[in-house]
């Protein structure tokens, strides 16, 4: 009985304290039922339900395996009953003298009463808990309850290490004044017999057996244990109440209807999908040849991969399968994964607008904006506050519903978001919460734009990301204008069983329809000729030895621009479009300020070094001056990438630096983009001037360590020179490009491993040193990743160790290119553009050499912008964007 003379967190083990009032407390027992209650909430969910069934090998769940789950999230905290975690909210007063117990905590801890290692406590420790009724779940001699449970008890995010972490200590998990751990660990072990007495029906099937499961408890275990200890749900009680799982299942209801996750009333609101030119908005439009194949081709196939030229409508056809999909009840949302930040807010808006119309009562979901630093949902705009608090600009205060989008860790949760593909990676990467990213995923359409196979070290984190994600029944899109075949048939395999390497030869893949809409058939692939889209075009297009001359560039664009022409200038790298920006200023005449881009009248370039504010101005600024509705004139645009990505622009001639083929037709996807009659006299005709390196071939740049443009070894963009070869010959050879009746002559020519080893043949010696060299960095990327990733395979018992992550997240992070971070600007200076304050910036960390990076910096204003410092570096950020000083 409570003794109330003795404050109340003495007396009941707690799981939650007030972090202003340490004293003010949750019990244990009260929170391990809310996680249950939210656990057992979320498999109340027909889409999550059979996500997971699917993970275990099975199509459904039945009642007893979904009750003997919530039995294990109930007993996720169950280390805590530990007195060393309880007397932590303890004042000095309440310990007797000298018999205060060491401080512990509640998982690491727990580790050697697990591996029987502190085996005086194991030995009440299973038994007061129940274990052995649990053992009955299964038919693998307990390895299946034992990994399930760790699975459990690793929802902080991180796998739970059985091996290494902690020596035993059995004295803080013996009685310690009122607290007696043995007793309440056997109420806990009643209590979830009370809760969830199905689990312990007889003649239940056996819990199933595949790691995978596992993995995907974990991560709604995560899930669960983040909207189980949320106050604004679960109010702390400090009194024992038998019939608080009653209160908590309301609770978990509640959280799961104000956070999205509960569909049933929306889909019940939801009539049938609007016709093509009502969700898209087009006047009389009818879908495209592209768009009707994509969803013609059976809503029931797990991977579908879309090709089809820059321009023609792919996302538009992404997003009217996901409409029929969730009509369906395939699906519950999608997450649309774009190459770039930048990309991600130009298709959020876009998205955006796509739902107003899918959900035309105003009753749909706000599309969150999964870039971190953004906070945006909708058309709503938040602003993070202290203690992790956001409050949203039209409601000027916290909105439930918009709970996945105020943090990067939980955007994976949204029904509808729209961001990097960094974030989905994220998923199948050992770093903390990754199993909560892929089991959210799971319920929802993943869309990946832009894939292709340049890089081998993404390349295999999106392989296990795929297989995760289809082999838990999601379902996934992957779309490109330019994929190779040998990455076609890669990602094709991706949730299949391994079919070996039996990827079209050179000659087939060149003659592979194009467009295309392809799925994984018993013989590897199936590739369906989609017909053309109505958007061919022939391009003119010719190699010039400029890369370096930026006054001869400077003045082609002039030339142009002065006669009437849009021109786009694309460079490989920031240095060489800031280069080219300045002679085209300075060559410009007095008549010349209106051919300038600009942004509110500040002449400007495009890059990926601007402050968000700044560069939400600049993207804007863009698709005014080169968008389908540019007003009449020159102008001249110059910048890096970020221009071929996403952003709806149409330029008359385009201007850019030697490339890779495929990314070459990705940027000349924005040359002719759009039909128009009013383009002026000499460039009614679509024309790319490629800038090369000068000589023969590019034999020079094998030793070249400077100013290489971001080619070849020595440079850090596109390092393939076999690719590069292949892609100025394929220019010398074909003056005129046939799009996109010759997309796969060129890709396959520049990319498939025959048209690549012929160079290597053929080039001599040092070629065939960097060929070695190239395929060297291949298999070490290759290998990198594949120890980066989750081993979905691995059981959280039997393999702990191949399970647990190594500790080396921050590396991992820089690796996948999620590596700025963000530097707060106190007080803020003003935008060169328009004089609105700038928050805070993102800074790469190698940007950063030896120092750490700080909360905040103090910025000097200067002339036109402003300087800051971080350890020995200096930085600079005016209309050019952020530079190192």
């Amino acid at each position: 009985m409570e003794d109330k003379s003795l404050p109340v967190y003495t007396q009941h083990f707690w799981a939650k304290s007030d972090k202003l009032d340490r004293q003010r407390i949750h019990l244990l027992e009260h929170h391990l039922a809310d996680v249950a209650a939210c656990f057992e909430a979320l498999l109340l969910q027909p889409t999550i339900r059979r996500r997971l069934a699917r993970s275990g090998g099975r199509d459904d769940l039945d009642d007893a395996t979904a009750a003997r789950l919530a039995v294990l999230a109930a007993m996720h905290d169950i280390g805590k009953v530990n007195v060393g975690f309880q007397t932590q909210v303890w004042r000095d007063a309440d310990f007797p003298p000298g018999k205060r117990p060491p401080r512990v905590g509640h998982t690491l801890d727990l580790s050697p009463v697990l591996n029987n290692k502190d085996w005086k406590t194991a030995d009440w420790f299973f038994p007061a808990l129940g274990w052995d009724a649990m053992l009955d779940w299964d038919d693998r001699d307990g390895e299946t309850v034992c990994g399930l449970f760790v699975a459990t008890l690793s929802h902080h995010g991180l796998p739970l290490p059985l091996e290494g972490t902690r020596q035993p200590n059995p004295a803080v998990w013996r009685s310690y004044g009122d607290l007696n751990p043995q007793e309440y660990v056997k109420r806990i072990g009643q209590l979830a017999r009370k809760w969830f007495p199905a689990a312990f029906a007889p003649d239940a099937p056996p819990l199933p057996s595949a790691p995978a499961f596992q993995h995907h408890v974990l991560g709604l275990c995560n899930l669960a244990d983040w909207l189980g200890s949320n106050k604004e749900w679960f109010e702390f009680v400090d009194t024992p109440q038998d019939d608080y799982i009653a209160h908590a299942r309301q609770k978990a209801a509640d959280a799961i209807d104000a956070v999205g996750l509960n569909l049933d009333g929306q889909r019940a609101a939801f009539a049938s999908v609007p016709a093509f030119a009502d969700l898209f908005s087009i006047d009389g439009g009818a879908p495209n040849a592209i768009q009707r194949a994509a969803l013609d081709t059976s809503l029931d196939e797990r991977l579908l991969i879309i090709e089809s030229e820059t321009g023609s409508g792919k996302t538009e056809a992404a997003l009217w399968r996901f409409a029929q999909m969730y009509a369906a009840g395939l699906v519950d949302g999608i997450y649309f994964a774009l190459p770039t930040r930048a990309a991600a807010v130009q298709i959020h808006g876009r998205v955006n607008d796509f739902i107003a119309r899918l959900f035309p009562n105003g009753d749909g979901p706000e599309p969150v904006l999964a870039v971190p630093g953004y906070l945006r949902a909708g058309d709503a705009t938040g602003r993070q506050l202290h203690d992790y608090q956001v409050w949203w600009d039209d409601h000027a205060g916290h909105d439930a519903r918009r709970w996945a989008a105020e943090s990067s860790k939980r955007y994976l949760t949204a029904q509808i978001a729209v961001g990097a593909v960094d974030q989905a990676m994220l998923g199948a990467l050992q770093v903390k919460n990754a199993h909560l990213r892929t089991s959210s995923l799971a319920r929802n359409l993943l869309v990946v734009d832009e894939v292709h196979a340049s890089d081998v070290y993404m390349g295999v984190i999106l392989e296990s990301l795929l297989d995760a994600h289809i082999g838990a029944g999601g379902y996934a899109l992957l779309m490109s204008a330019t994929l190779g075949a040998t990455a076609r048939w890669r990602w094709l395999q991706a949730g299949q069983p391994v079919a070996g390497d039996r990827s079209p030869s050179l000659d087939d893949a060149i003659a592979t329809p194009y467009p295309a809409v392809s799925i994984a058939d018993a013989a590897g692939e199936s590739v369906s000729d989609a017909g053309e889209n109505g958007q061919e075009k022939t391009v003119g297009i010719t190699a010039e030895p400029a890369m370096r001359d930026f006054d001869a560039v400077a003045q082609r664009a002039l030339t142009a621009a002065r006669a009437g022409a849009k021109v786009l200038i694309v460079r490989n790298t920031v240095g060489y479009a800031v280069q080219t920006q300045q002679a085209v200023e300075e060559l410009a005449g007095p008549d010349d300020a209106r051919l300038l881009f600009s942004a509110n009248d500040v002449p400007a370039l495009h890059h990926g070094r601007f402050a968000a504010g700044d560069r939400r101005l600049l993207d804007a600024a863009v698709e005014r001056r080169l968008g389908k509705e540019r007003q009449p004139g020159g102008g001249i645009v110059v910048g890096t990438q970020t221009l071929e990505q996403s952003l709806d622009i149409d330029a008359d001639l385009l201007i850019t630096d030697l490339c890779p083929v495929d990314v070459l037709l990705q940027r000349i996807g924005r040359l002719h983009r759009h039909r128009r009659d009013d383009r002026p006299d000499g460039y009614q005709s679509p024309v790319c001037v490629v800038l090369a390196p000068p000589g023969d071939d590019l034999s020079p740049l094998l030793a070249s360590g400077q100013n290489a443009n971001g080619l070849g070894p020595g440079g850090y963009v596109y390092q393939s020179l076999h690719i590069l070869e292949a892609t100025r010959r394929l220019i010398a050879e074909h003056p005129q490009w046939r799009i996109p009746e010759m997309n796969r002559l060129l890709v396959e020519n520049a990319t498939h491993p025959t048209a690549l080893e012929s160079i290597t043949q053929e080039m001599g010696l040092e070629w065939k040193a960097h060929a070695i060299s190239n395929e060297g960095g291949y298999i070490a990327d290759r290998q990198t990743a594949r120890n980066h990733v989750i081993k979905f395979d691995k059981s959280f018992c039997l393999d702990n160790q191949e399970v647990c992550f190594p500790g080396n997240e921050e590396r991992i992070r820089t690796r996948l290119g999620d590596d700025r971070v963000d530097i707060t600007l106190d007080p803020p200076p003003s935008s060169p553009f328009n004089g609105a304050p700038i928050d805070g910036i993102a800074l790469s960390v190698r940007w950063l050499g030896d120092a750490e990076a700080p909360d905040s910096v103090e910025p000097t204003p200067g002339e036109d912008g402003f300087e800051f410092s971080i350890g020995d570096r200096k930085f600079r950020y005016d209309r050019l964007g952020l530079q190192r000083a």
